[in-house]
């Protein structure tokens, strides 16, 4: 029987940095994978709120992470340890590389590698299903299966969502491709 215990301050703080976290996701796969909520401005009002919600994100996951530390008279220099939670560390360590350039001026300075670093997030993602999936079993708070299921449901519309992106592609390079062996009709 799975005992269901009640969540620490820090697990609390994990949630809440998760819910945050996934608020920063949700633009861009809504109106790929849901185009039609356009027109509600749901996508919108996220995309522009984006950079803080991520940053309020972190300062959970900081205040997560330094409990679980504190908790867990967690060493550190101790390999085995750092092994046992190396999930949580890198998306830490992603997530603080993320709120550090979450400003104008690295976007002005890094130029196009802006992107290509905040495209970590999406590792990140795949991190933190891992570590909630690990670190939860067996230690179940009501907070769990709600962490489990947003975390996997992101997962899974991502993954949809670079379906549909892939399709798009496909489609304009077939289309752009069709166009060139079309016939040139010269008409005097």
């Amino acid at each position: 029987m799975v005992r269901i215990d009640e969540p620490s301050l820090a697990n609390i703080l994990g949630f809440m940095a998760l819910a945050s976290y996934s608020l920063t996701l949700l633009p861009t796969i809504l109106r790929i994978v849901f185009p039609q909520t356009k027109e509600t401005g749901i996508p919108k009002w996220l995309l522009k709120r984006r950079r803080i919600i991520g940053i309020i994100s972190f300062f959970l996951a900081l205040g997560h992470g330094l409990l679980m530390v504190e908790k867990r008279n967690f060493d550190f220099f101790d390999i085995k340890t750092s092994w046992i939670y190396i999930q949580g560390i890198s998306t830490f360590i992603i997530f603080t590389l993320l709120a550090i350039t979450s400003n104008d001026w690295s976007v002005k300075k890094l130029k196009k590698n802006w992107k290509q670093l905040h495209k970590l997030t999406y590792f990140a993602m795949f991190l933190l299903t891992w570590h909630i999936w690990d670190k939860m079993s067996g230690h179940w708070t009501y907070l769990t299966p709600i962490s489990i299921v947003a975390i996997v449901s992101l997962t899974v519309l991502f993954i949809i969502r670079l379906g549909l992106e892939y399709q798009a592609k496909k489609q304009k390079y077939e289309g752009n491709k069709t166009q060139e062996n079309l016939p040139i009709n010269i008409t005097k």
